[in-house]
């Protein structure tokens, strides 16, 4: 596993923290971060779904940087107690609510949507008649997790906390940081993760499309598939520790 190189996409935050992870356990990386984590201004329509949130019988984050902010936000503006249980895709963004107090539920093994809806306690939830359920997110993303809920009698809504951007990089950056570093891997964490990849990348994708992509679900892995990368990896989920599973579970690439 030591002879893995990677390139890592997350925001710079993150990149930093899962670097530091793989550095602890023998593995190369380099941070380019592909995206960029800008809240939405507070406007009423976050301030009327926050009021709403007491009425809910569960709340859903699925993302550390919705976790955040949406506590922020909580400290601001709402005041009622919130005893629902409080559910998140991963152990991470898990740990961010409970050190607030919240009454919180993850998966146990798999990052992703699905290993979210076989919760037993969230099944309980989706049980009880007219179950209410709001989604803490950025824009756009995990539209299974709600298609899912709606079809379990439950009512969704949707919170968005933030928006994704793409950082800016001189032209053929990635192409010369892959060269420069000998990297054989790449990591990307979302689907969005991944067009930037590719979005970045521009004429030089053809090549970059030939290492290994390392992504956390299903459906990314489908998307890049999609667009032509040749070995994609599924991690089943997005933590440091699916990461570690994974470059154990597979062969070191060779530049």
């Amino acid at each position: 596993m030591t002879s893995w190189r990677l390139l890592l996409t997350r925001p710079a935050d993150d990149c930093a923290a899962l670097a530091e992870t793989l550095a602890a356990q023998g593995v190369f990386s380099s941070c380019l971060p592909l995206l960029d984590i800008a809240p939405l201004p507070v406007s009423a329509t976050i301030r009327q779904a926050l009021a709403r949130l007491p009425d809910c019988n569960a709340v859903i984050v699925v993302s550390k940087p919705a976790a955040r902010i949406a506590l922020d936000l909580l400290d601001t503006y709402e005041s009622q107690p919130l005893t629902m249980p409080w559910f998140s895709v991963g152990a991470a963004t898990g740990e961010i609510l409970r050190e607030h107090g919240l009454d919180v539920y993850f998966p146990d093994a798999g990052d992703d949507s699905e290993a979210l809806l076989q919760l037993p306690r969230l099944l309980k939830v989706l049980g009880q008649p007219g179950a209410r359920v709001m989604i803490l997110r950025g824009k756009g993303g995990r539209e299974l997790l709600a298609e899912r809920l709606r079809q379990s009698g439950a009512s969704v809504e949707y919170l968005e906390l933030y928006r994704r951007e793409l950082p800016s990089y001189a032209p053929q950056e990635l192409p010369r940081r892959i060269k420069a570093e000998r990297l054989n891997g790449l990591v990307v964490s979302s689907g969005q993760g991944f067009e930037h990849l590719r979005q970045v990348a521009g004429e030089a994708w053809a090549g970059i499309a030939q290492l290994p992509l390392f992504v956390p679900s299903p459906r990314v892995a489908e998307l890049a598939r999609a667009a032509g990368a040749q070995t994609v990896v599924d991690c089943r989920g997005a933590s440091a520790a699916a990461l570690l599973t994974a470059l154990r579970e597979h062969p070191v690439a060779v530049l």
